[in-house]
């Protein structure tokens, strides 16, 4: 697979790799830069070999991102909303022409199956197609004045430029959920991605930037690869960025929220999820053991919505555990891009090491290890991070199950009834995706209830993981409570006016006051 990163515009990060050098630039600006700051190497994570050398930018490469935002930024507001949906309908189709390269890249540099890497990049179409009907629709209302000849209506301008601050798990997908939604919105953006993905979000850039140059628009999205710091600290004070959306841990954060609220910005988090999933005993089993399998060992458990706990009534607990360790064990683990391979690896040698050590923790703390537990030898990736997915039987109290490990380890706890698993499920920091399967219409509408399922996304008969781009992604508690891609996430990235137009002579007050 390495040609494609030859056919994405990326040779010489790869060349560099071969033979050392400063790196292929990992900064856009209208322009691409000669990056200052410290090069980084993108690994395969199924060899752990040298992907290419990006060269990453330091502070003054961020603030030449940020003037270049700036400068196009009055000629992009301007252009009528339509217009600027047009050339995001240009991007999508640009991406629809290269999915099948852009998500083998994907597949290389982060370790997903390669169905999951083309699935991101699909969701990157989808959310254009979104976005470009969004340009017609960016609705204000009008409403009732108390006073005679006085109309009162709500319409909504462009923020400015934004920050981009994505993750490793899902290196493309989420920079367009902000991205294109924002650019119809009338915004201009600068793009911090992961360091430990920086080889797709360059090609991302290489993607979108040929359309936006060509029509005159090329600051609109610029990229800054970069450490935390200096890059991702200058993010978050910088003022002339109104709105941060970040995607990450929950430590990660707290930090933004912190710096971004002490200048009194906009910061919209997606961070860490818990998330369990209800098997009553009326449910399909069948139905749940799908949609468990999927959400816990999908993306070898790096997704914030996995499937991380399993609240199983006491009547099927037996049966559905048997049922589910023989699909563990039939699992087939190893290189990502072959069509059989059902999990890859993890991203890096610190996410393995992390894994082990949360399983440590778990056999002392009284979890008994199911099936998995261990590293995993894949035959022609001995470098690469491997790892076993593992079942854990565990008490009701087990205190790791209050923290979220980004692996494939997943909880199995029985229950006695519905008010036990929403009781569980809902006592953790985390409130992100949640799940039952049940054939009972009182016990699902029990879960969607206000005293059921306290996360931002809650589902019946289908797992926590795979939410589709029409619905507003997002979750409560330390996830953050940030809303993006689909439903009215728009208006994060817009600034709400309210207007009184008073069509007569006379100038009444409101409240019926009377002045003078």
């Amino acid at each position: 697979m390495q040609h494609i990163i030859d056919d994405l515009g990326l040779a010489t990060a790869r060349r560099v790799a071969e033979s050392g050098g400063p790196g292929q630039p990992g900064t856009y600006a209208g322009r691409w830069l000669h990056a200052r700051g410290q090069p980084v190497a993108s690994l395969d994570p199924s060899t752990g070999m040298a992907l290419g050398v990006v060269a990453q930018g330091d502070r003054a490469d961020y603030d030449e991102c940020v003037a270049a935002a700036q400068e196009v930024f009055p000629r992009w507001r301007a252009l009528p909303a339509p217009q600027r949906g047009e050339l995001v309908r240009l991007c999508g189709h640009a991406l629809r022409e290269r999915k099948d390269q852009l998500g083998a890249l994907v597949t290389l540099e982060m370790g997903k199956i390669l169905a999951e890497g083309r699935g991101e990049v699909q969701e990157m179409i989808d959310i254009a197609d979104f976005a470009v009907g969004l340009s017609r629709q960016l609705y204000g209302l009008t409403m009732p004045s108390e006073r005679p000849g006085h109309r009162i209506h709500e319409q909504w301008h462009p923020l400015g430029s934004i920050g981009i601050i994505t993750a490793f798990n899902f290196p493309v997908a989420v920079w367009s959920w902000n991205a294109f939604v924002a650019a119809v919105c009338g915004d201009t953006m600068i793009w911090k991605p992961s360091s430990l993905t920086p080889l797709s979000a360059i090609a991302v850039q290489n993607i979108v930037n040929p359309i936006m140059e060509e029509a005159g628009f090329g600051g609109v999205f610029n990229l800054c690869v970069g450490e935390a710091d200096p890059v991702g600290e200058a993010m978050l004070a910088d003022r002339r960025l109104p709105l941060l959306s970040a995607t990450g841990s929950v430590r990660m954060g707290r930090r933004v929220a912190a710096v971004v609220g002490q200048r009194l910005g906009r910061a919209l988090l997606e961070l860490g999820g818990n998330n369990a999933l209800i098997v009553m005993d009326d449910a399909n089993l069948d139905l749940a053991l799908r949609g468990v399998l999927f959400g816990a060992v999908g993306t070898a458990g790096q997704r914030c919505t996995t499937t991380r706990r399993v609240l199983l009534h006491e009547k099927v607990a037996g049966e559905f555990t048997e049922r589910l360790v023989e699909a563990y064990r039939q699992v087939r683990i190893g290189d990502p891009s072959k069509p059989d391979t059902l999990m890859g690896p993890l991203i890096s040698a610190q996410a393995v090491d992390t894994m082990l050590s949360a399983l440590a923790e778990i056999r002392d703390q009284g979890g008994e290890i199911l099936c998995g537990g261990g590293r995993a030898v894949v035959p022609g990736c001995e470098g690469g991070f491997f790892v076993q997915p593992t079942i854990v039987r565990a008490p009701a109290g087990l205190p790791m199950m209050q923290e979220e490990t980004f692996a494939p380890i997943l909880y199995l706890v029985e229950v006695d009834g519905l008010e036990q698993a929403i009781a569980l499920q809902n006592g953790v920091p985390q409130g992100l995706s949640s799940a039952i399967f049940t054939g009972s219409l009182r016990h699902a509408e029990r879960f969607l209830s206000p005293a059921g399922s306290d996360c931002g996304i809650a589902n019946v008969n289908i797992g926590t993981s795979g939410a589709e781009i029409g619905g507003a992604f997002g979750g409560e508690k330390d996830t953050g409570g940030g809303r993006e891609s689909g439903s009215d996430s728009w208006k994060a990235y817009m600034r709400r006016q309210t207007c009184t137009v008073n069509a007569t002579d006379d100038l009444p007050l409101a409240q019926g006051i009377r002045f003078g």
